[in-house]
């Protein structure tokens, strides 16, 4: 808790835009001296914060960093966020956690960059930070081909004869048609990162049986990370143990995080991320190219205190495997206003506008549900259900090419992390006032959870 004093302190004193807007709340910054003082600081959001004040005035002393990263906003907009060596220097240490449980500090490691390169966070940062621990002494080799699968599907072959194992980092369901479109892999030993979606452990347990990895709880990890912060927590083998405990307990899990739902469960470093929560949805206050406190970004979730977490599942009868001292953070979604897509978020906004073209606005009421979901073969699919206006059939296949036409056209981050291939939606189409989807007087809701099964 001092740390996170001192980083508000530093903020305030190095920040041009954060004492105005602290000052605009009425807050005095050195009344702030204890932590109850910091917990009655106001939110920050993109929305109050970041889009309010000029780029400069957002990063310390006036500068802004030396790259830039942007995502996409609800209007297709990018957001921009600038970066600096410092923050992958920081950020490495998420990633050095997580290639020493693949032993990746002794054993020569072909690291295969599958996120999207270009502007948009996931590619080149985890690219930089790769590379930072190859300079530390890892025998780590990295390769980008992006999200390129022709690509990675040949170079694989190529580079992994020597290696003493290779490394997949990716958005989970295109790791997975990675995995699915080649071949060889067990000659590989194949180990895994994943970002930007809650998977099950039945996921897990597939596509760890089709890339030949031997040990999941081991072999495969899941990033927490935001275009805003970078990482901000990372699955140990630790936590994707009590997970995996927890996936075959739902009655312990819904005890544990207070839904039926379960979340993505990782551990985090208060002194490099503080995590507060605020009615449900989670704050972190760290330091980054835009340094940020007390900022929310609308992510359901909760923290569990290291010592608490280990005393549950003792009082349970499990025991966790070992792993570091660090408290826990579970995160069940992007919020309740978007769902995650091969890691593009995707919102409501970008979906209304396909329905309201013409001649398809005549045929729906505006209002629908957008969810992902797992086929039979476990590949996430996209779908969005559609209220018809009375006495009205419409055209599935229609209102799917336009709702195609206007993601492509307002989210970057969709038109350039999801496959061609797995971009079309599937629309589905009730009638108006559907009790399921659509039931009458009640406040709608347009998202819904990645895994709500009741289809």
């Amino acid at each position: 808790m001092d740390d996170v004093l001192a980083l508000f302190h530093d903020v305030v004193a190095t920040v041009p835009a954060y004492p105005k807007f602290l000052a605009g709340h009425g807050i005095d910054p050195g009344s702030v001296q204890s932590f109850a003082d910091f917990q009655r600081l106001p939110l920050t959001s993109k929305a109050n914060y970041q889009s309010r004040y000029p780029l400069a005035e957002l990063c310390r002393d006036g500068r802004i960093g030396d790259m830039i990263s942007v995502s996409s906003g609800s209007s297709g907009t990018p957001t921009t966020w600038p970066r600096s060596v410092e923050d992958e220097l920081h950020i490495t240490k998420r990633f050095e956690q997580v290639f020493r449980a693949f032993e990746a500090d002794t054993k020569t490691t072909l690291a295969v960059i599958c996120f999207p390169l270009g502007t948009w966070v996931g590619g080149l940062f985890t690219l930089a930070c790769v590379r930072h621990l190859a300079t530390q002494g890892f025998p780590i080799t990295a390769v980008a081909p992006g999200n390129n699968k022709a690509e990675i599907l040949r170079v694989i072959p190529e580079l992994a004869p020597h290696f003493d194992q290779v490394v997949l980092l990716g958005y989970p369901p295109f790791v997975k048609d990675v995995v699915d479109s080649g071949s060889g892999w067990a000659s590989y030993d194949v180990k895994m990162v994943f970002a930007g979606e809650v998977f099950s452990e039945e996921w897990r347990d597939l596509v760890a049986s089709r890339a030949g990895v031997q040990d999941p709880v081991r072999g495969m990890a899941s990033l927490y990370g935001t275009a805003d912060a970078g990482v901000l927590g990372n699955e140990t083998p630790k936590s994707v143990s009590i997970r995996r405990f927890l996936a075959s307990r739902p009655d312990l899990a819904r005890e544990l995080f207070g839904d039926s739902r379960l979340p993505t469960l990782v551990q985090y470093d208060p002194r490099s991320r503080f995590f507060e929560v605020h009615n449900g949805t989670l704050l972190f206050s760290g330091d980054n190219g835009v340094p940020l406190i007390r900022y929310h970004i609308a992510d359901e979730g909760g923290v569990i205190p290291h010592k608490d977490m280990l005393e549950f599942c003792d009082t349970n009868g499990f025991t966790p495997v070992d792993g570091p001292d660090l408290p826990f953070v579970f995160v069940f979604g992007r919020s309740l206003f978007t769902v995650s897509y091969f890691g593009a978020n995707i919102y409501p906004e970008n979906v209304t506008v396909g329905l309201e073209q013409p001649g398809i606005s005549d045929w729906v009421t505006g209002k629908f549900v957008l969810e992902t979901y797992e086929d039979e073969d476990r590949d996430r699919r996209l779908r969005v259900t559609v209220e018809l206006a009375p006495g009205q059939q419409g055209d599935a296949a229609s209102i799917a090419e336009q709702i195609l036409a206007q993601l492509r056209r307002l989210n970057s981050e969709f038109a350039n992390y999801v496959p061609a291939e797995r971009q079309l939606p599937e629309v589905v189409l009730r009638p108006a006032g559907d009790p399921e989807y659509f039931p009458v007087g009640v406040k709608h809701r347009y998202t819904r959870p990645a895994n709500w099964t009741k289809f």
